[in-house]
């Protein structure tokens, strides 16, 4: 049975008045547009975060749930899964300093976790999407396992938060069901969302009228860096339709397929697209309106805790359920601290801290260098960058990609496009005062991937299709792959990178 402590809580979610709400949320919006015209978003430079999830395993690779007392003890955060845990690095300027104090805090906090949790047995993984569920369930009892307590339900493995819970119970929930080639689920909850994890850098515009343009530049560059970094190919065995064929399976599939999980569990058919590919924005103005017109699903209540955003804290609470692949999000805890930045969401969580820092670095050099050279890669088309976007998902690095270069030629070359991509990247970084030696030395790890046309995606691909070919049934290919790549990750997750893991690949095409 669920504790009565949280039933109660969703209960409150669940009695805050959504008409008053959403008047508050527009008052607050007010209050933002003021902020922003005062130059409160403004910073003198460039600054750089990220969040990271893992998910917790057993010795065997099994999925675990995390005891609550190893994560506040190591600093990580709960997520929506009670397999989860969340670390989020402290922000800090964009320069060869601060990219390398990113590195160095993720990497401390991962080996302050080692001990403890080694002491219950357990390992944080780096990972897409998990495919082992935890031992004596299947994935599909541990997704839709609920209990309904006097017309609240609630997840069994969810985490205690009442806004994940109360999703479930509103007069307008999320779609709740996985609808995936050869997979097909129906939950009560939004549990199954619980299935994948990610990593989302953040980068801190100068100045926050500007930060249309930056937005416009990251939905053109979002295919070709979510192509490189594409890492959930394959769901729990268990999940699949019994009539799917493994090769079907492993040839219809999503390379990143949380790109469709997040969608389908959060997603009505045909009655929002809560999460999607944005629009490019207008003005600054046009991205405070976008959270407070954004359809509400969760009007939760708000404290005040003596922040300076709870000036607008209502309007920050709708900012929660503003689920975009892009997002711009304003805060601070304070005036001084305040700032308008930009959250890329589709990236999977990496084989290694240096390729998930690999990530973080290349999205923000882009995002230093494209606005300040006016690249041409602003001209690109939205429907085109759009459709990359989702084809990217499908199909990684063998996907329709566009991009405009330097010189003004739209190009669909992908060694053409990978080129300047990294040029660019490179070039904001220099930007920031790093040498042409330490930027070639972040941006590295998807450097290999590009020319090698080898992702994490297609490595695990390879190892399935490998195990079937020597005779393996679908489920122990997958769970074969799964604890190759946990065993790899361990011995390389803080001072190695995917590169480690895999010989030379297959050259892009000329």
């Amino acid at each position: 049975m669920p504790a009565p402590e949280l039933v109660d809580r969703v209960r409150d979610v669940l009695a805050v008045d959504a008409d008053a709400f959403q008047d508050r949320v527009r008052e607050d919006a007010e209050v933002v547009r003021e902020e922003i015209a005062a130059g409160t978003f403004d910073n003198p430079q460039a600054i750089v975060g990220l969040e990271y999830e893992f998910y917790a395993t057993t010795e065997d690779g099994s999925l675990a749930r995390v005891p609550r007392r190893v994560l506040e003890f190591v600093g990580f955060e709960k997520e929506l899964g009670l397999h989860n845990a969340e670390m989020t690095t402290s922000p800090v300027p964009l320069n060869e300093y601060g990219l390398a104090a990113q590195e160095a805090e993720v990497r401390s906090k991962l080996a302050a976790a080692t001990e403890p949790m080694a002491a219950e047995g357990l390992h944080l993984v780096s990972d897409g999407m998990w495919t082992i569920p935890p031992e004596g369930e299947t994935a599909r009892e541990y997704l839709t396992d609920s209990v309904n307590h006097d017309g609240v339900e609630v997840a069994t493995n969810m985490s205690d938060s009442a806004r994940y819970h109360a999703m479930a119970n509103t007069d307008q929930p999320a779609g709740m069901r996985l609808d995936s080639p050869h997979v097909s689920l129906e939950a009560e909850t939004v549990m199954p969302e619980a299935l994948i994890t990610s990593i989302q850098p953040h980068y801190q515009v100068p100045q926050a009228v500007d930060l249309p343009t930056y937005f416009r530049y990251a939905l053109r560059f979002a295919a070709p860096l979510l192509a490189l970094s594409v890492n959930a190919p394959v769901f729990p065995p268990d999940l699949y339709d019994a009539d799917a064929a493994p090769e079907e399976i492993l040839a219809d599939g999503w390379q990143e397929s949380r790109i469709d999980v997040f969608e389908s569990v959060l997603n009505v058919p045909g009655e929002s697209e809560k999460v999607r590919f944005p629009a490019d924005m207008d003005s600054v103005s046009d991205a405070v309106d976008r959270v407070a017109d954004d359809e509400t699903i969760v009007p939760m209540p708000v404290a005040e805790g003596g922040r300076f955003d709870d000036e607008f804290a209502h309007w920050r609470r709708k900012h929660g359920t503003y689920w975009r692949w892009v997002r711009p999000v304003f805060g601070g805890s304070s005036k001084e601290s305040a700032n308008a930045r930009i959250e890329f969401r589709p990236i999977a969580g990496q084989p290694t801290v240096r390729d998930t820092i690999a990530v973080q670095a290349a999205f923000a050099g882009l995002l230093e260098n494209l606005p300040r050279t006016e690249h041409p890669l602003y001209e690109l088309d939205w429907e085109t960058a759009r459709d990359a976007f989702y084809d990217a998902a499908r199909d990684g690095l063998s996907a329709d990609l566009s991009w405009v270069t330097a010189d003004g030629d739209h190009t669909t070359d992908s060694k053409e496009l990978y080129v300047d991509l990294f040029e660019q990247a490179e070039a904001g970084l220099k930007r920031r005062g790093l040498s042409e030696e330490e930027a070639a030395k972040f941006l590295w790890p998807l450097r290999q991937r590009a020319r090698h046309a080898v992702t994490p995606a297609k490595w695990k691909v390879d190892r399935i299709r490998e195990a079937l070919d020597d005779g393996s049934t679908f489920e122990n290919a997958v769970y074969a792959m799964q604890y190759e790549y946990i065993q790899n990750q361990r011995e390389t997750l803080l001072s190695g990178s995917f590169a480690d893991w895999v010989g030379r690949g297959e050259e892009l095409d000329d």
